[in-house]
């Protein structure tokens, strides 16, 4: 599979997120926002290190609204760590690379 972060609507998410053999980081986000383009490049360059192990999705909150929904989002960015179709871990807001690669981590272990 490609490395890289994949695009995810709600009528993709079932299949794509909550259907994956591996754990998923889906990066809750819109384009007017500041923080959420910020810390794209992280999540890019996170999927070139984990991209193996850890499949990568954004969801755009303003063309997606069911999911954010979903799952309590009131904040971009939202990072959200699935694994077999449960939420195991959420990060909000801008964060440093290192504190992601912890959660990474974690959710591998």
């Amino acid at each position: 599979m490609a490395q890289g972060v994949m695009e995810v609507s709600d009528t993709s998410f079932e299949d794509e997120v909550l259907q994956a053999e591996q754990p998923v980081l889906v990066d809750f986000w819109a384009p007017w926002c500041g923080p959420c383009r910020a810390i794209s490049p992280i999540v890019e360059e996170l999927a070139g290190a984990f991209g193996d192990r850890i499949k990568f999705a954004k969801c755009n909150v303003d063309d997606n609204p069911v999911t954010p929904g979903k799952y309590g989002i009131r904040a971009i960015p939202t990072l959200i760590f699935f694994k077999e179709g449960t939420v195991v871990e959420q990060v909000t807001g801008m964060v440093a690379k290192s504190k992601l690669e912890d959660t990474i981590n974690k959710v591998l272990s």
